[in-house]
């Protein structure tokens, strides 16, 4: 509110100043007895480009527009002074408007055009002391014309920054989204691939018992039924998360903790696979979100790899400990690389690459290679102080 507050006393501040400096002008040729009419025109010309509410631009009142008419209107009047043999006097006000207008040109048009119009703003300005003089040999235009370089200059060099500063912001919001986007499809990947991968199991399981334990079906059916629901829901999520607009919260990412691990345990379980989870009871509950998030992906990955090359396994167990800081996870089973599955189906082996680099960048190491006999051990350690 603060920041909204100060905003509006700046542009308000800028808007009285505008203002009175248009009244001087007017003052000024008006004391001197001159016409003031054309004075008039120059000054409301420039007055709507710079005053008129961006909020409420008409289409076609582009930034070029708006920058170059001014510029253009006070450069036909000096040239027509000059031509006449006339002296024409200008003010403070002319002034503040043609350095707003080479400011917003600067800032706001498209590269090509912010020179155009920035140059027509600039030639503007310095004709503005000739109009009255009729020489640059004078001493007193002479000065006058420098000091209007040197503004030109400082307000052009401010809008350049600023506009670097936009350009920058918007590359860097460009990339951090860009970044999110790519997150956001690994976790759909690991959601939609551990779920289609069960849906394909107990598939198969299905079509076995549906001939011999046609009773001990409607488990099997309702887990897939669970499993596709969840996917769904994924899914869902993960489009809206592409599609917000910011006027939703954005945190609907589906991504899991260490509570979550329960549930992922008791949903991969089937009739011919056991799972057991051993959780440490010294592992707390308030470790940090992202480690909570990596250890949840860990034991995914592990059991839909289970799924997908060791469809054998009867027994898997999954492991999770805490001890001096760190956190670790470990999913292992008994199972013998044999499977059942679709070539298709069988992944391209970058779910674990894509783990790992998760699992590093948060300082930990991940391990996965045969154990001591039969079966596959899949473990990761974290940093993981409380937080």
């Amino acid at each position: 509110m603060t920041s909204i507050s100060g905003r509006g006393c700046s542009r308000g501040f800028g808007v009285g100043f505008v203002l009175a400096a248009s009244v001087a002008d007017l003052l000024i040729v008006g004391s001197a007895g001159e016409n003031v009419r054309p004075t008039v025109v120059v000054l409301l010309v420039g007055l709507v480009a710079v005053l008129w509410p961006a909020e409420r631009h008409p289409a076609w009142l582009t930034p070029q527009l708006r920058t170059a008419v001014p510029a253009l209107v006070s450069a036909l009047y000096s040239v027509g002074a000059l031509l006449a043999g006339s002296e024409a006097l200008f003010g403070p006000g002319e002034i503040a408007i043609l350095l707003c207008l080479l400011f917003v040109a600067v800032r706001h048009c498209p590269p090509l055009s912010a020179m155009v119009c920035g140059a027509l703003d600039g030639v503007a300005l310095l004709l503005t002391p000739l109009r009255y003089s009729h020489s640059v040999k004078d001493g007193g235009t002479l000065g006058v014309m420098v000091g209007g370089l040197v503004l030109i200059g400082l307000v052009a060099g401010l809008a350049a920054y600023l506009r670097s500063l936009d350009y920058r912001r918007t590359v860097a919001v460009t990339d951090t989204r860009r970044e999110e986007r790519v997150a956001i499809a690994a976790d759909l990947h690991d959601f939609v691939a551990h779920h289609v991968t069960g849906i394909l199991v107990q598939t198969q399981v299905a079509r076995v018992m549906a001939t011999t334990q046609p009773e001990n079906l409607d488990p099997v059916l309702a887990g897939i039924e669970r499993a596709a629901t969840e996917t769904l829901a994924s899914m869902r999520r993960t489009v809206g998360v592409l599609r917000d607009t910011g006027d939703e919260p954005a945190d609907r990412r589906p991504v899991g903790d260490l509570a979550a691990v329960t549930g992922l345990t008791e949903g991969f379980a089937s009739p011919v696979q056991k799972v057991t989870l051993h959780r440490d009871p010294t592992v707390p509950d308030d470790l940090p979100h992202e480690v909570q998030a990596a250890a949840f992906r860990v034991v995914q990955e592990s059991l839909t790899n289970v799924r997908r090359h060791a469809a054998d396994a009867a027994q898997v167990t999954v492991r999770l400990s805490y001890d001096t800081d760190r956190l670790s996870v470990a999913v292992a089973d008994d199972g013998r690389g044999g499977t059942q599955l679709p070539a298709a189906a069988h992944g391209g082996g970058f779910g674990l690459v894509g783990l790992k680099e998760r699992v590093t960048a948060l300082g930990g190491d991940l391990h996965a290679g045969p154990r001591a006999g039969d079966g596959w051990e899949v473990r990761a350690e974290f940093p993981a102080g409380r937080r």
